[in-house]
């Protein structure tokens, strides 16, 4: 199974409620950390994954950000009200370096009729957090974020029926766009997961874990892809534009970048899975429309979603 993990920005739910009957029919389960304090677009999107029966787990004590969400407020607001009677959510708790146990046990037994996912994300005791949750019945999944749960502390958490999900960050972000190399190494975590002892996987697809409020100045426009090679591992592309010494014409540099893509996209044995999201792409080349650099995201985020379904549907 495929844990995409996005924070809940305006075009990354945009990407869900477009999608939200794609990952029902592929067993997609995103993971959603809220970092706006409005939340109509995030109960829109929510209400639309439930209608499709996309399961999905919904982060209660966000970390992302300079002034992070208050857990008092997305319990109030959302699961004791606009979700309470929703289906297919499940509560996601993280466990970093601060946490006390005390406050996700209270939870646990508050909320004993709901599904928790438990993300170690920085708790370095192991044996404690199983000690701590050995008798709720309501856990789902313990999702570990690689370089933050060791296989030490992971061993602690092996339980029947609790399902074990590894979040490895596959992308390496740059200062400055026109940094990039053309190409380099993603992840082969989505086919070396069960070596890792999991029941699935995910990452923070082209995004990273690196959370900022909001992009700087656009000196240079990146387009990024990614793509299996002949072993299916995965790669992904940069497609950055020629100029990159001024903040004005993002427009123009985004089409120097997207014709990059589309010669790619047509070369002949091209590696470049042919999503809908890279049709899109090239009909953007062909009508030289320029949607704005937040879609532009959103794209590249399909593209990765739908990759990797392609080659899941491929292995089983």
């Amino acid at each position: 199974m495929y844990y995409p993990y996005l924070r809940g920005k305006q075009f990354e739910l945009i990407l869900l409620r477009d999608n939200a009957e794609f990952l029902s029919e592929n067993n997609i389960q995103p993971i959603i950390e809220p970092v706006k304090s409005d939340f109509k677009a995030l109960i829109r999107t929510v209400k639309v994954l439930d209608e499709k029966e996309v399961d999905c787990t919904l982060i209660v004590n966000p970390q992302a950000g300079q002034e992070p969400i208050r857990t008092s407020s997305i319990l109030n607001e959302l699961i004791d009200d606009s979700f309470k009677n929703y289906n297919n959510l499940s509560i996601g708790y993280i466990l970093h370096a601060e946490s006390r146990i005390t406050n996700l046990i209270t939870l646990l037994k508050k909320y004993d009729t709901l599904n928790f996912s438990i993300l170690h994300y920085g708790y370095t005791n192991g044996k404690e957090v199983a000690n701590a949750i050995k008798d709720s019945g309501n856990i789902k999944n313990h999702v570990f974020i690689d370089g933050f749960a060791g296989k030490l502390y992971q061993r602690h958490l092996k339980k029947d029926g609790i399902k074990r999900v590894l979040i490895r960050n596959g992308f390496k972000p740059q200062r400055k766009n026109s940094l990039y190399p053309h190409n380099e190494h993603f992840s082969d975590l989505h086919i070396t997961f069960p070596d890792e002892g999991m029941d699935g996987f995910g990452d923070y697809l082209i995004i990273g874990d690196d959370y900022t409020e909001t992009g700087g100045p656009a000196y240079a426009v990146a387009i990024h892809l990614t793509y299996l090679d002949g072993d299916d591992d995965m790669f992904i592309y940069h497609f950055v534009s020629d100029q990159t010494d001024s903040p004005t014409d993002p427009a123009g540099k985004f089409f120097e970048a997207l014709k990059k893509l589309a010669t790619a996209i047509n070369k002949p044995k091209s590696l470049i899975f042919k999503s809908m999201a890279c049709s899109e792409y090239i009909e953007l080349y062909q009508k030289q429309h320029y949607p704005g650099l937040g879609y532009v995201k959103k794209l590249s985020m399909q593209h990765h979603i739908e990759l990797i379904a392609n080659f899941r549907k491929r292995e089983n």
